[in-house]
C-alpha cells in the first residue's frame, strides 16, 4: 500500500517536470537549438555508423574487383607460361634434332670410306640374354640383312632382319654375338663373345698360347668371317685372366660403344 502511494507521487512530479519544461520550451526560440542539439547528439552517431558501413561497404567491392583482377592477370600468365614452356620444348627439340646430324655428319666423316645409311635407335631389348635394337631404316632405304652398323665409337652389331621401314640388330654384347678380332700390340686373332655378366664387356677367348696380352690394348675387327669389315673397333683389354691351363686363359674387353646411351648407327651397306 505504502510503495503504491509512493509510485504514484513519483509519477504525477514527473509529469509536472514535463509540462513545465514544454511550457518554457515553447516559449523561448533558443531552446529549439537546445532540442536540435540534443537530437544531433543522438543521431549523429548513428549517421557516422551508417557512412562508416557504405565506406566498408565500397571498400569490400574494390577489394572483390581486385580479385577479380587478380585472377585474369593469373590466368593470363598460366597461358604466357604455358606458350614460353611450348616454345622451350620446340627448342630442345630443335636442339636433339641438331646434335643428331652433327652425330650423323661426325659418323659419315669417320667412316668415309663405307657407304652408310644413317639412322637413330626406335626401340632396345637390352637384357640378360636377348640384346637387340631396332632402327628406323629398312628395305625401302636398302637395308638387308647381316650389314654392319657401327656408332662414332665402334662396332655395334649386324642387321639379322628387315622390314620395309625397320632393321632389327643383334650387338656384340648379345650372347649369340661371336666376333674375330685381332689385338692391335700383336696382331694375334681372339674371338670376343658377348656375356650374361654386362652390358659393356665381352669375354676374348682362343687366345694363343705364346700371345702377349696387353691390359688397354685396342681391340679391333678382323675382316674374317664374312660379315664385319676389317678395322672396326670393338673395345680395349679390361682385365686379362689366368688359369691353371694357359689354352683356357681369357681376357674381358669393354666396349667401346655404350649401349645404355646409344641413339644414332651408321649401316654399312657396301660389306
Amino acid at each position: 500500500m505504502y510503495k503504491n502511494k509512493r509510485s504514484g507521487l513519483v509519477g504525477i512530479i514527473i509529469t509536472i517536470v514535463v509540462l513545465v519544461l514544454i511550457v518554457i520550451f515553447s516559449n523561448r526560440e533558443a531552446n529549439t537549438t537546445f532540442i536540435e542539439n540534443i537530437a544531433n547528439k543522438l543521431v549523429m552517431p548513428v549517421q557516422n555508423g551508417l557512412i562508416y558501413l557504405k565506406n566498408k561497404m565500397s571498400g569490400n567491392s574494390t577489394f572483390f574487383t581486385d580479385i577479380n583482377n587478380l585472377k585474369t592477370e593469373n590466368k593470363e600468365l598460366k597461358e604466357e607460361n604455358s606458350k614460353l614452356e611450348q616454345s622451350l620444348r620446340e627448342l630442345e627439340n630443335i636442339k636433339t634434332e641438331n646434335e643428331t646430324l652433327k652425330e650423323y655428319l661426325n659418323l659419315t666423316e669417320k667412316y668415309g670410306e663405307y657407304k652408310t645409311m644413317p639412322a637413330y635407335i626406335i626401340n632396345k631389348d637390352i637384357s640378360n640374354y636377348s640384346k637387340t635394337i631396332i632402327i628406323n631404316v629398312g628395305k625401302n632405304d636398302g637395308i638387308e640383312e647381316n650389314m654392319t652398323v657401327i656408332a662414332d665409337e665402334g662396332l655395334v652389331g649386324y642387321v639379322i632382319s628387315v622390314t620395309d621401314t625397320t632393321s632389327k640388330i643383334r650387338t656384340i654384347i648379345d650372347t649369340s654375338s661371336s666376333i674375330s678380332c685381332l689385338m692391335s700390340t700383336n696382331k694375334d686373332s681372339i674371338v670376343c663373345k658377348g656375356t650374361l655378366n654386362n652390358n659393356m664387356e665381352l669375354k676374348a677367348m682362343y687366345i694363343s698360347t705364346d700371345a702377349n696380352l696387353v691390359q688397354g690394348d685396342s681391340i679391333d675387327t678382323s675382316g674374317l668371317g664374312g660379315i664385319y669389315p676389317k678395322g672396326i673397333h670393338v673395345g680395349t683389354i679390361k682385365k686379362i685372366v689366368a688359369t691353371q691351363n694357359i689354352t683356357d686363359r681369357y681376357a674381358i674387353i669393354e666396349t667401346a660403344v655404350d649401349f645404355n646411351k646409344l641413339n644414332t648407327v651408321l649401316v654399312i651397306k657396301n660389306n
